[in-house]
This record gives C-alpha cells, sequence and structure tokens, in this order.
C-alpha cells in the first residue's frame, strides 16, 4: 500500500491550472480578508503569501473579530536588476497599497507587506503595466534565479547576469491563470497551449531555489540553493559553469529527519545549451523522485540524498543525453557587499547603500525615488538586502552625490552592522517563533560595544538571525547565527565560515539577549587571545569548539 501524498498535492492537481476558486475568494467572500483554504495554497504560486498580524490576534480575538488578514506581494525579478522607471513605479505601487514599506529579500527582489484582499488586482496590474510580475516568486516551482550582484568583479557580468533570465523563463510554469485572475480576466488563448511538460499538473513537490555565483564572491550563498551554478571564468570569458545541486538550509526544532545541506559539486557544463538542459532535467528529477509524502522532508536536498549523488548524477546524464565534464577550479574570497563607490573595468560607477535587513527606511525611499527621477542608473538588488545604484557614468555621479549629501545617506556603520542578516518574523509571518527582522538590530547596537572592547569594530563578521529554523535568513552559514525557538529564546550557531563553504553548528540552546551577550563577550576575548594569523572569527569558532584535529 502506497502511502498517502500531502494534502497539498490533491489541491495542485485538482486546481485547474492554479486557478482554484481564486476569483471567487477575491470577489465574492466579502465576509473575511482571507481566502478559502486551498486558494490560501494556490496563492502562493502567484508570489503572494497570506498573512495576519500577530500582534493584533489577541485584542482581536477578544472582540470576536476575524484575523486582521493581509497580503505579502513578492515581485520575480530575475538577477535583482531594475529600471530606474521600474523602481518608481515600484514606489508609487507601495505608497498606494499595503503599507508603504518596501522590503528587499534576500533573493534580490522586492516584497510589498500589509495589502488587503481587495487590493490584490490592481497591485498586480500596476506592477504588470511597469513589466513587472509576480509568477512562480513563491510556491511549489522554481522561485527567483539569483545572480552575483557587483558587476565590477567581472568584465562578463553582463552575460553571466543574462543566465538568471534565460533560466527563470526556461522554468516558468505554463499557465495562463495569473494573467486570467489578476489582469483582466478575459484573456483569450488556447487552454492546450498551458499544457506543462515540465510541472504538469503536480509541479514540485516543494519550493526550488538556483543562484549563479560569479567568484571570487559568493554574495548569492550560491551552496544553500537546490542548483548552484559557479560562473568559471578564464582570460576573461565564461567557459561554463560548474553545477552543484542539494544545498537547502531549512530544518524543523525536535526533527532529527530535518537537517541543513550544502550543494554538492558534480560537474561542470561549457555551453549554453547544456546548462540549460542540465538545470531543466535537474527539474524533472525533483518533480519524479521527491517526497510528496511529508514536506518536511521535500526539498530537492532529500531527493539527492535518498538516491545519492552518483545515482541522482547518473540518473541525470540519462535524461540529458551527455555527461557532464569534470568540475573546473574556482575561489570564494568575499561574500559582504562593497558599499559606497566602486569604479567597473568599463569606466562605469556604482554605489552600494546599505539597507539594514532590507527594509527601506523612509529617508532611504525619498532618496531613491529622487535618484530614479534623475534616469541616470538602474537598481541592482544583492542577495545580502542591499541596493546597488548602478551603471552611472563619470558626468552623473557627481548629481548622485549631490543626493547623497543632501540625504545624509551615508552612515559611519560597523561591519558586523553591514554583514547582518534577518528574515522577516513576527508579526506578519505565521510560523515566526521569536523576533528577527524588528529585533536583530537591537542586538547589533549591545554587541558594537564589545567589538569595540577588542578592538574589533572593523572585523567583517558574519552575523545573521531568524525568528524560525527555516532559515530564510541564512542562518546556518553565518558566523554567528541565531534561530528563534521561542519568544527572546534563540539557538546560538558557531562555526560558519566567512564565505558561505560550510555549515555552522549548535553551540549553545535557547539562549536569551542576556546569555547570547555574555557568549558573544567570552568568544571575542578568546578569538583576540588564541586566533591564528589572518584567521576568521568563524574558522577559528569551528578550530576550538569542532574541529577533530
Amino acid at each position: 500500500m502506497s502511502e498517502k501524498l500531502s494534502p497539498i498535492e490533491a489541491i495542485k492537481t485538482q486546481s485547474d491550472g492554479l486557478r482554484g476558486t481564486l476569483k471567487d475568494s477575491i470577489d465574492l467572500d466579502n465576509h473575511t480578508g482571507n481566502v478559502r483554504p486551498d486558494d490560501e495554497t494556490l496563492v502562493k504560486f502567484h508570489g503572494m503569501y497570506v498573512q495576519d498580524d500577530r500582534d493584533r490576534r489577541a485584542e482581536r480575538a477578544a472582540k470576536k473579530l476575524d484575523k486582521l488578514y493581509s497580503f505579502m506581494i513578492r515581485l520575480r525579478i530575475p538577477g535583482g536588476v531594475i529600471t530606474a522607471d521600474q523602481w518608481i513605479a515600484t514606489h508609487e505601487i507601495s505608497e498606494q497599497y499595503g503599507t508603504g514599506t518596501l522590503k528587499i529579500t534576500t533573493r534580490q527582489t522586492v516584497q510589498l507587506h500589509g495589502l488587503l484582499k481587495h487590493q490584490l488586482r490592481p497591485t498586480i496590474q500596476s506592477f504588470n503595466t511597469a513589466k513587472l510580475d509576480s509568477i512562480a516568486a513563491c510556491g511549489d516551482v522554481n522561485r527567483n534565479v539569483i545572480v552575483s550582484s557587483h558587476p565590477q568583479l567581472s568584465s562578463l557580468h553582463k552575460e553571466i547576469y543574462e543566465y538568471a533570465d534565460k533560466v527563470s523563463t526556461l522554468l516558468l510554469p505554463k499557465t495562463q491563470s495569473y494573467y486570467d485572475v489578476f489582469i483582466d480576466g478575459e484573456k483569450i488563448y488556447e487552454r492546450s497551449s498551458e499544457a506543462d511538460p515540465l510541472y504538469e499538473d503536480r509541479y514540485l513537490p516543494r519550493k526550488f531555489k538556483i543562484a549563479i555565483a560569479i567568484p571570487p564572491s559568493n554574495d548569492v550563498d550560491v551552496f544553500t540553493n537546490d542548483i548552484a551554478l559557479i560562473a568559471i571564468v578564464e582570460n576573461d570569458k565564461l567557459k561554463g559553469f560548474n553545477i552543484a545541486i542539494g544545498g537547502g538550509l531549512a530544518t524543523t526544532h525536535g526533527n532529527p529527519n530535518t537537517y541543513s545541506r550544502l550543494a554538492s559539486v558534480i560537474g561542470f557544463t561549457d555551453t549554453e545549451e547544456k546548462t540549460l538542459k542540465t538545470v531543466y532535467e535537474i527539474l524533472t528529477i525533483q518533480r519524479d523522485f521527491g517526497n510528496r509524502v511529508d514536506r518536511k522532508l521535500s526539498r530537492m536536498k532529500y531527493t539527492v540524498d535518498k538516491l545519492t549523488v552518483p545515482v541522482f548524477k547518473k540518473e541525470l546524464e540519462n535524461r540529458i543525453g551527455f555527461n557532464l565534464l569534470p568540475e573546473k577550479p574556482f575561489k570564494f574570497t568575499e561574500r559582504s557587499d562593497r558599499f559606497g563607490w566602486e569604479k567597473s573595468e568599463q569606466g562605469q560607477w556604482f554605489y552600494t547603500l546599505f539597507i539594514e535587513h532590507g527594509v527601506v527606511k523612509p529617508e532611504q525611499k525619498q532618496f531613491l525615488l529622487e535618484v530614479a527621477q534623475l534616469q541616470v542608473s538602474n537598481f541592482i538588488f544583492s542577495g545580502n538586502q542591499n541596493l546597488i545604484l548602478g551603471e552611472v557614468s563619470e558626468e552623473n555621479k557627481s548629481k548622485i552625490e549631490a543626493l547623497i549629501a543632501q540625504h545624509q545617506i551615508n552612515k559611519n556603520d560597523s561591519a558586523l552592522r553591514k554583514n547582518s542578516m534577518a528574515c522577516v518574523a513576527l508579526p506578519t509571518c505565521p510560523l515566526a517563533l521569536a523576533e528577527a527582522q524588528r529585533y536583530l538590530p537591537e542586538l547589533v547596537t549591545k554587541i558594537e560595544p564589545i567589538l569595540e572592547k577588542y578592538n574589533l569594530k572593523e572585523e567583517g563578521i558574519v552575523i545573521r538571525m531568524t525568528g524560525c529554523p527555516n532559515g530564510c535568513g541564512r542562518p546556518y552559514v553565518a558566523e554567528l547565527g541565531f534561530v528563534g525557538t521561542g519568544p527572546g529564546q534563540y539557538n546560538f550557531m558557531l562555526g560558519g565560515d566567512r564565505y558561505g563553504e560550510r555549515l555552522n553548528k549548535l553551540y549553545k540552546e535557547k539562549q536569551t539577549e542576556a546569555q547570547i551577550l555574555e557568549e558573544v563577550d567570552s568568544l571575542l576575548g578568546l578569538y583576540i587571545k588564541e586566533k591564528k594569523e589572518e584567521e576568521t572569527f568563524g574558522d577559528f569558532s569551528f578550530r576550538i569548539f569542532f574541529s577533530q584535529n
């Protein structure tokens, strides 16, 4: 007797191409701010999540009111680059709908929070006018494809960046339901065109993530993705990509069957055609072999380990019809963003603005609007939740500099703060057990005097926090990682390396703020006394606490 499939599987196959009853949920169900239960699953495939304000749950329950439901919309922006006009449109849409806050995500896109149900269509339609969409930004499909965001690192950045769009387009669902439900409602097309050889009618067992890194930068944390593409550049020419499979960070507290895993390199592809075919067929293997019974075990990392890497690779080579070439050597030497002005080999300027945890503050928002109105740059989202004003000519640089001075944008933030990352967590994420985005800035403020004490203010220690073990802020590849276990309590993770090539390990469980600060003080004191020359804090921690040597 076969195991019973997850209820989500039936919702997908019976959804009429992800339509479900979404039109009725939005148009007819005026008694609630939510959509119908099955539609809560389907709306994710269109780039949205249902959320509610958890800060107000008790108050509303006492008044016998429905939860204060709202929606988050996440855009699909392969490679994270948009035009000045698209930034202006995003600014205006965020002002008109939702909370007004723009949030840059860890996957090079933006989210709007607090949209009410009746605002979904006009919001989506406004984005559509700006040639932006949220198709497949969430759900059991390939999500936003990300790529190293620093053009100054390689003269070939544009060529490599274009792969993000090619991969994203190749892996888009064929259903036209996004346009049918949210854009015009009367789109005329042949339904036969919706036949989807990749996703069929069941889609993937779980979400799927792809990143492209351009060594020496690993700003995308490439090995945390289901597919990692590592660009190999020799003599200023793109030779191809190392292919790695099976990365993923999410775990579940108390479930030993769940774990974080970094992707395993399985070979190299030397042409665009072979690279795209390889990526496509990796998804078909996950579609066919992935766990559709237990969603906690359905990411591709578990499929890779169940089959084993050699068997997965053999199945892949059977499907693509050629053997992968041996992997090429590469080296990562940085993961942080380069803040301030940098000049590319082509003579263009790029300005990286630090945006703490991706939350664009009102003064930054106004500054960015005025920059966009100049029409002198594009806007590049980084995998570290920052924003780069790109491709600025020498003559236009002074115009942006004048706005930087006018809005007092340059701040003397510590290296720790600039290397911090947090997920949204409370009050909107339904999975959050503890604070993250709202709290980590406070914790960093309390750690900074400790750094000063040990003369480590300029030490770029990577610190990350998430409100639950799903790891959206990638805490498991941080030098200092904090994973929420309950209100005001975090698992303290230690020993990740500086460049995202080693997972950290559990150091102390369920730590309060006072305990965290005490431990950080003790650890940094030990680091100063006993570190080897040029040894990073992460490498030191791993050597002292977890190395077998």
